[in-house]
């Protein structure tokens, strides 16, 4: 084995070193933590600056192995002789193993004020942690406080004295003090009220205008008071068209209470435009009010314009677009976990299939294959599946129908979704959603409805023969075998079929199968 070159390595520690010697002291919070990232990542940092050339032969392979470290599951794949070699390189180069994340641009957030805490100094930063933490304390003292009273109400013992517990007026007049320094700060790093708006004097500057009822009406909506208080500053803020942080806590405030309030959500996105608010960041709120609820149609219209503002500014990188996709895919999994029939979220996904170009994503195809295999009857699932391959621009037709022929489709295609229904129509014959896309596909690709007879007549035996002889797997076959005959010119078979169906296997709709009966041949 060659012996290793380990004065590319001491060098560069010892420019690093030199830099790290001469370089001032940082001053923000961003400036700090990019520093550790430098000293922690010192090679990482040469590449980034000068770019991978500049390294030397012995820290391109330390920068190599370091990479391969670092990355979840890498290192398990090399032998065992490779791992050896791999670790004893990165002892002698004697270079950190763990190193700090590449700091973001939006990972500290933003105060009440809209300013960046990446942007803090070390002084303000230390001040905002220490408030922080006394938010924390206040609040254990307090939730100690609430079991305590309790406890006193309860007339439960103290195990250890063996006395009743008991609240006294000065536990009362502390708690105040707390819960009024909790609202103190919280406001102060926040801008949480705690109080009405009317004694909030951060609002003293507006004039309300309550709802107006007409004279003598019938019936007057009664509003809740903190509602209608809430409602009145709105109109107050929306009259002289104010877009500020407050005006954006007051519209979360209204949603709060009234989240099919569709005004509200439009001026909540004009204010997120006008203060520059990080997308990402209000579509975290959102996130959470999502799954409170979960059938707000307003709630996605809200992220469908968030993401309409946000796709320019990534849609160059395509690395950037591709975290964004699977961020969004991992929220809407978490959403269909609590409804996987939920229209809007179906709705929303197709859009973000559009917007994202993800028509060829592997990770949308598998997904909605695996939600398939989950629940076959899952026709919300289906109708995805036939969105994503008929509308995909590469393939089809643009603005073609659901329910014309496409010539455009590749003929694999056509078989490759025929094969596809046909397979898990096997699995559950009685299910409508897996024969529907089977007639679509076929429609789609021009095919006569013959080419899939044996398939089908497998699910009907013996028809007409006595219903002791007379087997019928799936009504669905039964209704797609008699289109099948009707447009053979088969008529009486075609008439058979659908006086089965009203007659015994599916009888509820007997009307439906005597009007198909009168249309054959029209």
């Amino acid at each position: 084995m060659p012996a290793k070159n380990k004065a590319g390595i001491s060098k560069a520690k010892e420019a690093e070193a030199k830099q790290q010697e001469a370089a001032p002291q940082p001053q923000t919070v961003r400036e700090l933590e990019w520093q550790r990232y430098r000293s922690t990542n010192p090679l990482r940092k040469i590449v980034e600056e000068q770019g991978f050339a500049k390294l030397s032969p012995a820290d391109k392979r330390t920068y190599l192995n370091l990479e391969l470290v670092r990355t979840p599951g890498q290192v398990d794949k090399l032998s065992k002789k490779g791992q050896r070699e791999l670790w004893k390189h990165l002892s002698d180069a004697n270079i950190p193993l763990r190193g700090t994340p590449r700091p973001r641009d939006d990972q500290w957030g933003h105060d009440k004020n809209g300013r960046d805490i990446g942007d803090y100094t070390l002084e303000e930063y230390s001040a905002y942690e220490q408030k922080k933490s006394r938010i924390s304390e206040l609040h254990l003292e307090s939730t100690f406080f609430k079991v305590n009273r309790e406890r006193a109400d309860s007339k439960t013992r103290n195990e250890a004295t063996g006395e009743i517990y008991t609240i006294t007026e000065d536990d009362i007049a502390a708690e105040k003090a707390r819960r009024q320094e909790m609202a103190s700060l919280r406001n102060e790093l926040y801008g949480v009220k705690t109080s009405s708006y009317a004694r909030d004097p951060a609002w003293d500057d507006v004039v309300p205008i309550p709802q107006e009822e007409p004279e003598g009406a019938l019936s007057a909506i009664a509003y809740a008071d903190d509602y209608a208080e809430a409602m009145s500053y709105l109109r107050a803020v929306m009259a002289v068209k104010e877009y500020t942080p407050r005006c954006l806590q007051l519209t979360e405030a209204i949603i709060d209470m009234n989240p099919a309030h569709y005004t509200v959500w439009l001026y909540r996105f004009d204010i997120v435009k006008a203060l520059n608010i990080s997308v990402p960041a209000e579509l975290e709120w959102l996130n959470e009010v999502s799954f409170e609820h979960l059938k707000n149609y307003q709630i996605w219209h809200h992220r469908q314009q968030l993401v309409d503002l946000y796709y320019p500014t990534i849609q160059a990188d395509a690395e950037a677009v591709e975290a964004f996709a699977l961020e969004e895919h991992n929220f809407l999994m978490q959403m269909f976990s609590k409804d996987t029939k939920n229209y809007h979220v179906w709705c929303y996904r197709q859009y973000l299939v559009r917007k994202l170009d993800l028509w060829g994503s592997d990770p949308e195809a598998n997904c909605v294959d695996a939600m398939i295999e989950q629940d076959l009857r899952n026709n919300s699932a289906w109708s995805h599946r036939f969105f994503i391959v008929f509308n995909n621009p590469t393939l089809t037709t643009p603005n073609s129908l659901a329910t014309e022929h496409d010539p455009l489709v590749p003929e694999f295609v056509i078989r490759r979704e025929i094969e596809y229904a046909q397979e898990k129509i096997i699995l559950a014959p009685q299910n409508q959603s897996s024969w529907n896309y089977l007639r679509g596909v076929l429609i789609k690709g021009d095919v006569p409805l013959a080419t899939v007879f044996n398939f089908v007549n497998r699910f009907v035996k013996n028809l007409g023969e006595g219903d002791g002889d007379e087997e019928v797997l799936s009504s669905y076959a039964l209704d797609l075998l008699a289109d099948i005959y009707n447009e053979a010119g088969e008529k009486e078979k075609a008439d058979l079929c659908l006086r089965r169906l009203g007659e015994k296997w599916d009888r509820i709709r007997e009307g439906y199968w005597t009007y198909r009966r009168q249309m054959l041949g029209k």
